[in-house]
C-alpha cells in the first residue's frame, strides 16, 4: 500500500501512486504547470466528478495568478515531473471547486467560462447564482465536502520558456500587448490574410475586455478602455465581411451600437452585412443613418444604395422566374 504523506497543510494528505523524476521543480510567479487531473468524491464508490483526460487536453495553470482553487498550487508544488499522486483535501480547501469546475466544463464545451457572470468576485457570484448549470456541481455548492484529486504532472515551464497567453498577463503586459496585436492585425490585412488578422484583433479585444472587468462600467477607466476596444471591433468586423461571415458582423456591430449609437462606421459595416444576407429594409435604414451621422460618407452611401437596388432587382427577377416554373402546368405526354 502506498505511503501517506502530510504536506504541512492542515486538511491535506498525499499518496504517491507513481514516482516522478529529478528534483522538485522550482516554481516562481508566472511558471506554467501542465498536468492531468481527476476529481472524485470521498465516498464508497469514489464517484468521479471531473476527468481532464475526457476533454482530451491537459490542464494548465500559471502560478501566482490567483487561480480560484489555491490548494492546487500547493499540491502541484509537492510533485516531481512524471509523478502521479492522490491528494485528499477537506472541505476548507474545496469550497470553491464547484465554480472552478463550472468554468473548466464551459471551456471544454467551447463556451465562455464567464458567461452570465456579474462584475463581482467568485464568492459574490456564488451567492448571486443559485445554479451552476450542472446538477452534481449544484450539490457540491450546497454541501461542501472533502474531495480527492488524482494528478499527473507533465511539465513545469519558466515564464521565459513559453509564449504567455493573454489571460495570464499582468495589467501592464496586457496594455503593452494591445498596440502590438493591433499593428500585427493591420499588417496581415494588407497581405489579405483576413482570418489571421481577425484573430489578432480578437486577442487584443479580449485583453481589453478582461481589464474592463476590473473597472466600474461607464466610469473614466472603463471608458478609456472602451475607446481602445471600438476600433479593434470594427477592424475585426471588416475582416469578417471579407471572409463572408455576415451574421458574425451583425452580432458584433449591433452589440457595439447598443453602447455607441452614434458610430457611423459600425452602422456602415452592419448595413453591408444586412445587404449581403438580403435584409433590404434594414440595410437601407443603416445606410441612411450613416449619411445622417457622417455627411462625408454620403457619396459612399449613395454608391452602396445603388448597388443594393441593382442586386435586389436582379434577385426579384430570378425569384419570379423560379416561381413561374414552379407553378406551370406539366406538359402533355
Amino acid at each position: 500500500m502506498e505511503e501517506t504523506y502530510l504536506l504541512n497543510v492542515e486538511g491535506v494528505k498525499k499518496r504517491i501512486l507513481h514516482g516522478g523524476q529529478g528534483e522538485l521543480p522550482k516554481l516562481q510567479d508566472g511558471s506554467k504547470i501542465t498536468f492531468h487531473f481527476q476529481t472524485l468524491k470521498d465516498d464508497f464508490e469514489r464517484t468521479v466528478i471531473d476527468d481532464s483526460r475526457e476533454a482530451g487536453i491537459p490542464m494548465e495553470i500559471i502560478t501566482g495568478k490567483m487561480f480560484k482553487l489555491e490548494i492546487w498550487e500547493t499540491l502541484l508544488s509537492s510533485m516531481r515531473v512524471g509523478e502521479v499522486a492522490e491528494f485528499w483535501c477537506d472541505a476548507i480547501h474545496t469550497g470553491m471547486y464547484a465554480l472552478v469546475s463550472r468554468g473548466m466544463r464551459r471551456i471544454a464545451e467551447g463556451r465562455d467560462p464567464l458567461e452570465g457572470q456579474k462584475h463581482r468576485c467568485g464568492m459574490g457570484n456564488m451567492f448571486d447564482y443559485h445554479s451552476t448549470g450542472y446538477d452534481d456541481l449544484d450539490e457540491l455548492q450546497r454541501t461542501p465536502q472533502p474531495l480527492i484529486f488524482i494528478m499527473e504532472l507533465f511539465r513545469v515551464e519558466e515564464p521565459s520558456a513559453y509564449k504567455r497567453d493573454t489571460w495570464a498577463m499582468s495589467k501592464e503586459e496586457k496594455l503593452a500587448a494591445v498596440p502590438v496585436l493591433h499593428s500585427e492585425g493591420n499588417r496581415l490585412v494588407l497581405r489579405k490574410e483576413f482570418g489571421q488578422a481577425a484573430a489578432k484583433y480578437q486577442e487584443a479585444v479580449i485583453c481589453l475586455r478582461n481589464l474592463q472587468t476590473k473597472e466600474k462600467p461607464w466610469e473614466d477607466g472603463w471608458l478609456k478602455l472602451e475607446g481602445l476596444v471600438t476600433p479593434l471591433v470594427l477592424n475585426y468586423c471588416q475582416c469578417q465581411l471579407e471572409l463572408g461571415e455576415y451574421y458574425e458582423v451583425l452580432e458584433h456591430t449591433t452589440e457595439l451600437l447598443q453602447k455607441h449609437n452614434d458610430n457611423a462606421k459600425a452602422y456602415f459595416k452592419r448595413a453591408k452585412a444586412h445587404a449581403a444576407v438580403w435584409n433590404e429594409r434594414e440595410a437601407r435604414e443603416d445606410f441612411l443613418q450613416v449619411a445622417h451621422l457622417d455627411p462625408s460618407m454620403a457619396a459612399a452611401v449613395k454608391k452602396e444604395l445603388k448597388q443594393l437596388g441593382e442586386r435586389m432587382r436582379k434577385k426579384h427577377v430570378e425569384d419570379r422566374k423560379c416561381y413561374q416554373g414552379l407553378f406551370q402546368p406539366p406538359s402533355g405526354p
